[in-house]
This record gives C-alpha cells, structure tokens and sequence, in this order.
C-alpha cells in the first residue's frame, strides 16, 4: 500500500497539486484501501467507490464537500495514477 500511495504523491507534485490537496487525497485513499480489507485498488471498480462513497454519508455522516473531496480523491487515483 506505500508504493502505491508514494505514488499517488509523486503524480500530485507533478502535476503541482498543493500539499493540502495531497495530505487530504492520500488520506483519503489510505482509508479506501483500509475499509476495502486492504484491497489493492486495481481489484475494485465502480461498486467498491459507490460503497464506501455510501458509508461516508450515511455511517461516516460526513458534509457533502467532505463527500466531493473524497469523489475526486478517487477519481484521480483511478484517473491519473492507475490508468
């Protein structure tokens, strides 16, 4: 899981993302990884973002901006670091 998400870093300072932007979508994707059993990411799709999107609103009643935060936290990884 550290290679990966040293990975994810390297990507967001490449691409000059502030390192606000990076603590929170590393976190965000650490917590992923966790809430799926330590998955890796390449085994889980559109179901696996779509549950634990849920569980954040609903279990984890988290605000909507949290919620978005973390919708693009996803999307990146799957976007520009797994593609």
């Amino acid at each position: 899981m550290s290679q990966l998400l040293d990975e994810v870093r390297a990507t967001l300072r490449l691409r000059h993302y502030s390192i606000r932007t990076e603590t929170a979508y590393v976190a965000i994707i650490r917590r992923f990884i966790l809430y799926h059993h330590k998955r890796h990411p390449q085994e889980m799709g559109v179901d696996e973002i779509r549950q634990y999107l849920s569980h954040l609103a609903v279990d984890g009643q988290v605000a909507a901006s949290t919620q978005n935060v973390a919708l693009s936290a996803l999307l990146f990884l799957y976007q520009q670091v797994l593609h």
